[in-house]
């Protein structure tokens, strides 16, 4: 214990674009660790990057096939064991279900390494949190997510989103945007707090800088008005109202829009335009659908009105943007929600962090070597209820 207070403290005192040298230097001191590395996981889910200053001299390893993808998959620390004894650890860093990165260390003593991995995965995951609080004050981490150069437009749709997945003991989420490097106006936002969770996912319209303002815009009036305590359907008629006094119905943008109560799995939903949602419940994948409302910002001072919905422990419900269901292939047929179902009955497996990406390597299958002239927006959301306690 004495030696995790040590880190801990560490940690919390470094300063922000220090934190892996103090680490390093820390945990060779109480551990006797050896070659101490933290790698981020870039913004298309396929590489893990090392954390360096620039230029990066150490190698990017893949999420799939490599001893760091393995822990970084299975959430779950990976022991690697080497010669002389010893053994490299690969812990999961990660906060509140948001996939970062993985810390990957040497210890000498493989009996040590079994009996520190406990307490290095904890050091892991106090890491994770004070990466997403030096980011506010340092890019280092941030550079250290981009195995390519984002577009300025993909720049700030990513500074737009909460993270890529969330986890709590009523749900689990998973979400993610390709290309990963060069989106447009595609965008997802949810919050929750003691009794409820609400989640957008949006498809906005237009390409480059402007689908980007555009999508800044709505976002912003929707957190605006749920920080303000707004009904969704108050949320999206204010949001609304911002988005046609600054474009006045020349663009606008489509949202999905859902309030759930997490004690009952009752929600009040606004479909305001074209993201679709299918659900996994017992096996079969079916389409949701809901009365079908004006984007916002089409016309001015529209009204909003919720509808119910209910979701069940155990049931996966999965959104998707246009950029999903209307990819074509190289002979113009359609992705289509016969290979949706498909994909989402074969992920079916795979946690809800997962899945996202999986869908979306099916997708590029489909499209085959043309670049895609949408954005692709997946997000998966695993519904287990609130626990019952007698």
């Amino acid at each position: 214990m004495k030696r995790f207070l040590a880190v801990e403290r560490a940690l919390r005192t470094a300063a922000p674009h220090e934190l892996l040298d103090v680490l390093r230097a820390v945990l060779i001191e109480q551990y006797g660790a050896e070659d101490v590395e933290l790698f981020m996981a870039d913004y298309s889910l396929t590489v893990l990057q090392p954390v360096s200053v620039l230029p990066h001299t150490l190698v990017p390893v893949s999420v799939h096939n490599s001893p760091p993808g393995r822990a970084f998959g299975a959430q779950k620390p990976y022991r690697e064991e080497g010669p002389n004894g010893r053994t490299r650890l690969h812990l999961p860093v990660s906060v509140r279900g948001d996939r970062l990165g993985v810390l990957s260390l040497t210890l000498s003593d493989s009996d040590a390494a079994h009996r520190w991995e406990s307490e290095l995965a904890d050091i892991a995951d106090v890491l994770g949190h004070e990466v997403v609080v030096a980011e506010r004050d340092t890019d280092v981490y941030l550079q250290a997510r981009r195995k390519d150069r984002l577009t300025l437009a993909a720049e700030m749709q990513w500074q737009q989103l909460p993270g890529r997945a969330c986890s709590r003991p009523e749900y689990d989420l998973g979400a993610q945007l390709e290309p990963a490097y060069a989106i447009f106006g595609d965008n997802f936002d949810w919050s929750a707090t003691a009794d409820h969770l609400m989640l957008y996912v949006t498809n906005g319209m237009g390409e480059g800088i402007e689908a980007s303002l555009l999508t800044n815009l709505a976002i912003n009036a929707l957190r605006n008005a749920r920080r303000a305590g707004l009904s969704i359907a108050d949320q999206a008629a204010l949001a609304d109202q911002a988005v046609y006094a600054h474009y006045r119905g020349r663009c606008y943008l489509s949202v999905l829009m859902f309030d759930f109560d997490l004690a009952t799995g009752r929600a009040s939903v606004v479909d305001a335009g074209s993201p679709q949602l299918l659900r996994l419940r017992d096996g079969s994948v079916e389409r949701v659908t809901f009365e079908a409302q004006l984007p916002l910002g089409m016309f001015e001072e529209t009204d909003y009105v919720a509808q119910d919905f209910h979701v069940e422990p155990g049931d996966r419900l999965v959104f998707v943007s246009d950029g999903v269901h209307a990819v074509a292939s190289p002979k113009g047929e359609a992705y289509g929600e016969a290979a949706l179902t498909r994909a989402i009955h074969s992920t079916r497996l795979l946690p809800a962090a997962e899945v996202p990406r999986a869908v979306l390597r099916e997708l590029t299958g489909h499209r085959g070597e043309a670049m895609p002239d949408d954005d692709a927006l997946i997000v998966c959301l695993d519904w287990r209820g609130r626990p019952q306690f007698e």
